[in-house]
């Protein structure tokens, strides 16, 4: 038997289980190596509210808004880790949102003002503005919204980092797949080829996690959003800050490789059965269509992978803490932009499980809303 049992191991798992094992817990992360979105993540730090949820989801995109000082400290847990576990490439340079005509400005200049009333550093550029700041950008960009606390990082190095810490402070790893948590005492984790018990544990298994909830009383409806990416060959540097638009879906950004990285929301396709999602044909040239219109010069750079990934929406707001019926399970789900929130929910949700003060408020993220009746 181990102390805590963490299900899931991506961003959320992995930092809940260091943090868990830095507290002298003994620590077993169980995940099943499929269809992940953290192994597939392309590493933007975000803090604004982006424009393809706020389109998407506009029923969700309130609790974003209320969460938006959270964010800002996630991206300062995201600091803290680098500075401890070694280099992700993690640059904090700020993130444009680009208008390219008034009526996607007028937009820009309103959702930064709500965004300033959360305490966000955020201003509103100019054509000339741009011009300095960011002369790659094509001639049709009017202006754009720059939020100087959003950044990037190497996710790849990231997430190696972080389970090598993990290890070394003997955590646990199993790869497996989890059927079902039974209330016995202690808890039961019953799995494809066996079963685990443990005093407590805590599920941060993302779009997963609501198959396992809903025998434990928590109608959480998590949902499997798949998603598609691209990364380019090296180029000479020049994009220092993350990119998205007002009003079209994309994300693009430079890695410390010279690399371009665009993604921002266009579908991928679900396999039959599960499995990793397939990339979609148009998504890949609508995608990248749209990052050459945006930026010019990077229409001559060979794409050099495409991939797609899993991401997750609940609600829009992060579910963090132990369930309501079940005390000695701990639920930690990220709000959107999983990969940024990913650490600041695995490193609470592993203190409350160790007993250690938590210096944030996880009252507006109680599991509580999602009680069945």
């Amino acid at each position: 038997m181990t102390d805590l049992i963490v299900v899931g191991g991506g961003i959320v798992g992995l930092c809940a289980a260091l943090r868990a094992a830095e507290a002298a817990m003994r620590v077993t992360l169980i995940d099943a190596a499929s269809n992940a979105g953290t192994t597939t993540n392309a590493g933007s730090l975000h803090v604004q509210l982006q424009s393809r949820f706020m389109r998407v989801h506009p029923d969700q995109a309130h609790n974003v808004e209320a969460s938006l000082p959270f964010y800002l400290k996630a991206v300062k847990e995201w600091e803290r880790l680098a500075q401890g576990l070694g280099s992700m490439d993690l640059v904090r340079r700020g993130g444009l949102m680009l208008a390219e005509d008034a009526a996607q400005l007028d937009f820009l200049v309103a959702k930064a003002k709500r965004e300033a009333a959360a305490g966000l550093n955020v201003e509103l550029l100019d054509r000339r503005a741009l011009e300095t700041l960011a002369p790659w950008l094509g001639p049709q960009i009017i202006g754009a919204e720059l939020c100087h606390d959003e950044g990037k990082l190497n996710p790849l190095l990231a997430n190696r980092l972080i389970r090598e810490r993990a290890e070394q402070l003997g955590v646990r790893f199993i790869r497996d797949r989890v059927l079902g948590i039974e209330p016995a005492s202690p808890l039961v984790v019953a799995c494809e080829r066996e079963r685990h018990t443990a005093e407590q544990v805590l599920i941060a298994a993302a779009w997963g996690s609501g198959d396992l909830l809903r025998p434990l009383g928590l109608a959480v409806q998590t949902k499997a959003e798949p998603l598609h990416m691209n990364i380019t060959e090296p180029a000479a540097s020049a994009i220092h800050h993350l990119v998205q638009h007002a009003e079209r879906s994309i994300t693009l950004k430079q890695l410390q490789t010279g690399q371009i990285v665009i993604g921002g929301g266009w579908p991928a396709s679900e396999r039959p059965g599960g499995g990793v999602p397939k990339v979609r044909a148009a998504s890949l040239l609508g995608n990248v269509g749209l990052a050459g219109r945006l930026v010019p010069g990077l229409r001559g750079l060979r794409v050099i992978r495409s991939w797609a990934g899993m991401n997750t929406t609940v609600d829009g707001k992060s579910t963090l803490g132990r369930l309501p019926a079940q005390d000695r399970v701990l639920l930690a789900v990220p709000g959107d932009a999983g990969y940024t929130l990913g650490p600041l929910c695995g490193r609470v949700v592993a203190e409350l499980a160790a007993g250690i003060s938590v210096e944030h408020d996880l009252q507006p993220f109680s599991p509580q809303r999602f009680k069945s009746a």
